[in-house]
């Protein structure tokens, strides 16, 4: 097991209060966000203050190096051979011991649409899976768990070489990792991280998955907090602390992401897609459409590489990552 040790000279402290969104999104007809090869080696966590997460389950591999994984102002040592497996919306932060390159390579996934094939409409079943999957995050060693490292390697590869059906091959492989980390998860194993991380960063996760599952319906900062069990008013603070965005441009945000969905998907009208994310308006659509890409919806569809610039004024990277 991975133990808590004190921070070695050259790794800065990170600013705690301050935690930072970063919205990944799944390219297009592809089962997970993989990023890999020569891109991710590189100093890791000197060049940002903060503390972040993501809206997806982030499994990664370190390839080379050495360095901390921070989580709940506990420094676990990562070195080559590593595997950590962190949920969707718990804060962490990477740090290359010095300044050091560091090679990691990262699967980015939506467990939900894995574990509801998995179970096959069972929904009680996967409700409990899906918790399970999201109670704490797994720091191992690829040498105690060869399978589950093989699995891995066999998905990221598929995602580099994208052979024939490489997108069934990889499912299958998500659906192997997500068992192997379920039967870790259930057995209570001591690779597991107790992360008391924010109480109020576990409470606004809630409010994530709401929107999440509910982007397309009516909805008021008050659902939010209802969800989360906060007074509206505390709850747009801790909203607000943690996400550096208010509730509404959030959700406003994850419904400009499914409309570019849609956009890719269909050839249905601006008017059909708007009203179809949650948007009452094509009006509304197009200002948010444009608050968050910077371009219209019209001319993002002609060229739709364009979501993958930078969201703009919210520290966010679509598809990109990092």
């Amino acid at each position: 097991m991975h133990l808590p040790r004190e921070r070695r000279r050259g790794m800065g402290r990170r600013k705690k209060e301050t935690v930072e969104l970063r919205f990944y999104e799944i390219p297009q007809g592809e089962p997970v966000l993989a990023l890999l090869g020569e891109e991710w080696n590189r100093v890791y966590g000197h060049d940002s203050p903060y503390m972040h997460f993501h809206n997806l389950m982030e499994i990664g591999v370190c390839r080379n190096g050495e360095g901390v994984v921070v989580l709940d102002e506990k420094d676990y040592f990562y070195q080559n051979g590593t595997i950590i497996i962190i949920p969707q919306n718990i804060s962490h932060t990477t740090i290359s011991n010095g300044m050091q390159k560091n090679a990691w390579e990262y699967l980015y996934l939506n467990p939900d649409p894995v574990i509801a094939k998995l179970y096959d409409g069972q929904l009680a079943k996967s409700n409990e899976a899906l918790q399970l999957l999201r109670s704490s995050p797994l720091f191992l060693d690829a040498a105690s768990y060869p399978f589950l490292m093989a699995e891995i390697d066999a998905a990221m590869n598929e995602m580099r070489t994208q052979g024939m059906h490489y997108r069934q091959m990889v499912n299958a492989c998500l659906q192997a990792i997500l068992i192997e980390v379920l039967r870790m998860q259930a057995k209570g194993q001591e690779h597991r991280l107790e992360t008391s991380t924010s109480n109020n960063m576990r409470q606004i996760s809630d409010a994530l998955s709401y929107v999440e599952n509910y982007y397309a319906e009516a909805m008021k900062v008050k659902d939010l907090s209802v969800a989360c069990g906060m007074s509206e008013t505390y709850f747009r603070r801790i909203f607000e602390e943690y996400t550096h965005m208010t509730p509404m441009d959030y959700v406003n945000l994850v419904r400009v992401q499914k409309a570019c969905e849609y956009m890719l998907q269909t050839e249905e009208t601006m008017d059909q897609i708007a009203r179809k994310v949650g948007f009452t308006t094509v009006s509304t659509f197009n200002r948010n459409f444009k608050k968050f890409l910077d371009i219209s919806p019209y001319q993002w569809k002609i060229k739709p590489d364009n979501y993958e610039r930078k969201l703009q004024n919210y520290h966010i990277t679509a598809l990109k990552g990092w």
